[in-house]
């Protein structure tokens, strides 16, 4: 199985505001997802899988206000204070996506080789109405992106995946394009990871995801 996109990440200041924010942008709410004991966030999920992106799904993710405090930096900059003080100003966006791996480990050696530190691969899990959902993902202790964003965290799955779980949203992933200043060292990690679906380009940072569904073409983009 090669390197794929997996998933969208939209953050939130809260999950209400996501959901929220999901609806009125896109036209539909998401479906219920689950708690992560691991790093005391939430979320919901929304299926936009098509036949070039056959298992992506939007992950509308929050800091759980339940959840004990995790003892370490949440992912995908989630403690981040500009990051927070954005969220809770503009509202829900996209702020980084997630690559699906077959072999994270290696993924993650191949990275290393060309001095990026992705993160130590990490056991993670949530329970579901149909069972424990298990995954490893990279994760730093500093909880950083990388490339402002627009290199993913990688994601090696266990033997359930959860799109298989999720019903049609109505929303439809069409594309997935990075621009970056340092457009050539991001192509080359993405090239080394063997992710050649999604394209690079010069420019001030940003993921652009162009989305179809109830609202007509939708396009998402991070930075500022």
């Amino acid at each position: 199985m090669p390197a794929r996109l997996d998933h969208l990440v939209i953050a939130a200041d809260t999950l209400a505001q996501g959901a929220a924010w999901c609806e009125r942008t896109l036209g539909v709410v998401p479906g219920p997802g689950g708690q992560h004991p691991l790093m005391g966030t939430h979320n919901q999920l929304l299926r936009i899988a098509t036949v070039n992106y056959p298992r992506a799904y939007c992950e509308v993710i929050a800091v759980d206000p339940q959840a004990r405090p995790p003892g370490r930096r949440r992912w995908f900059d989630l403690d981040d204070a500009a990051l927070r003080q954005d969220l809770r100003q503009r509202g829900p966006r996209l702020v980084h996506w997630v690559a699906q791996v077959p072999d994270v480990q290696a993924a993650v050696a191949a990275l290393a080789r060309l001095g990026i530190d992705r993160g130590t691969p990490t056991a993670a899990s949530r329970m579901t109405p149909r069972g424990l959902l298990e995954w490893r993902i990279t994760v730093r202790d500093d909880g950083a992106r990388l490339f402002d964003g627009c290199l993913p965290t990688l994601i090696e799955w266990g033997d359930t995946h959860p799109a298989s779980a999720l019903p049609d949203s109505g929303v439809t992933l069409h594309g997935l394009a990075v621009r970056h200043p340092q457009a050539a060292e991001l192509r080359e990690a993405l090239d080394a990871i063997g992710l050649d679906q999604v394209g690079v380009e010069g420019g001030p940072a940003s993921v652009c995801a162009t989305l179809h569904g109830p609202r007509g073409p939708v396009r998402l983009q991070s930075g500022a």
